[in-house]
């Protein structure tokens, strides 16, 4: 029978090889992986869409892609952008600047590809946000800023303190998607 101590190690203990940490797509980064004996890290990948930086964990990303063929939807919303084909599924593309008139000469440069489950049994919604920038990854060990989120932005749910000086609006996924309903795409 194994030891009860063997069973409750951390997987990371258990491996020979180092693990490898995952990297954004069309960055050469990788994401800091927290240390044995520090406390629970969450990872946010934050970006910048119009002139406000936004953040969203990693844990609801999919992937970053650069700025694909998007396609537009007549008689959409003005934060929609279009959609995309992403490996066979079709993904609305929002733009949660739209507030501040992008120049339409000026397309975002990247997709943060989100994915929201839904409901236990329900098919995964995917979720594109626009983005001009992506800043990169960054690990935080304090919980967000919820008392200092701008009340007018429903879909924010926080904000994230990094490179020591600067904010970012956290992103709540599910309000986000309440907020910028693009409805049956």
């Amino acid at each position: 029978m194994a030891d009860k101590k063997q069973l409750e190690a951390p997987i990371h203990a258990m491996s020979s090889q180092p693990a490898q940490s995952p990297v954004v797509q069309g960055s050469d980064e990788p994401l800091e992986a927290a240390s044995p004996g520090t406390s629970f890290e969450s990872q946010y990948c934050v970006f910048r869409a119009g002139r406000e930086r936004f953040c969203l964990s990693v844990l609801q990303m999919e992937e970053v892609v650069e700025w694909p063929m998007v396609t537009h939807v007549p008689l959409s919303p003005a934060f929609l952008m279009g959609v995309f084909n992403l490996r066979g599924a079709i993904v609305p593309v929002i733009d949660i600047a739209f507030a501040e008139g992008r120049r339409p000469d000026l397309k975002p440069r990247h997709v943060v590809v989100a994915a929201l489950q839904q409901e236990p049994g329900q098919e995964v919604m995917r979720l594109g946000i626009a983005a001009d920038e992506v800043i990169g990854t960054f690990a935080a060990a304090e919980p967000l800023q919820v008392k200092d989120a701008p009340r007018e932005l429903s879909h924010c749910c926080g904000m994230l303190r990094h490179e020591t000086d600067r904010l970012a609006l956290a992103l709540d996924l599910k309000r986000l998607a309440e907020a910028f309903s693009v409805g049956v795409i």
